[in-house]
């Protein structure tokens, strides 16, 4: 299951993984949504060049490739509209909010995802 969950390039893939999982195994555990969730992040951040997310409760950190395919303007425009975001070297950028647990550290996440896609 964990390689299916790797190779999954949109999220209809991921949707139908979960369904068979409920429809095997019954309501998913919380260590099994989050597995799940931290994929379709995955999926969400590739086409904006985005290697790695790390969410704790403080911050959001997004590790960009080398040559991210995003626009630096849409970076730009992205850090003058947010008092909270700043970049953190070359290819990182943080953005400070907090967050009492999963499901608002991944809302978060999309949230600024989708303030990033142009």
């Amino acid at each position: 299951i964990y390689k299916r969950l790797a190779n999954c390039s949109g999220r209809d893939e991921l949707d139908r993984i979960q369904e068979e999982l409920v429809d095997r195994f019954g309501p998913l555990p919380e260590p099994s949504r989050a597995l799940i969730e931290t994929h379709r992040l995955r999926v969400a951040s590739r086409p904006l060049g985005i290697s790695r997310i790390d969410a704790s409760p403080e911050a959001v950190l997004l590790h960009f490739v080398a040559r991210p395919p995003i626009e630096p303007a849409a970076i730009i425009a992205f850090l003058q509209s947010r008092r909270d975001a700043r970049l953190a070297g070359p290819d990182r950028l943080r953005i400070a909010t907090a967050t009492a647990d999963l499901a608002q550290r991944v809302a978060r996440v999309h949230e600024i995802l989708r303030a990033l896609t142009p």
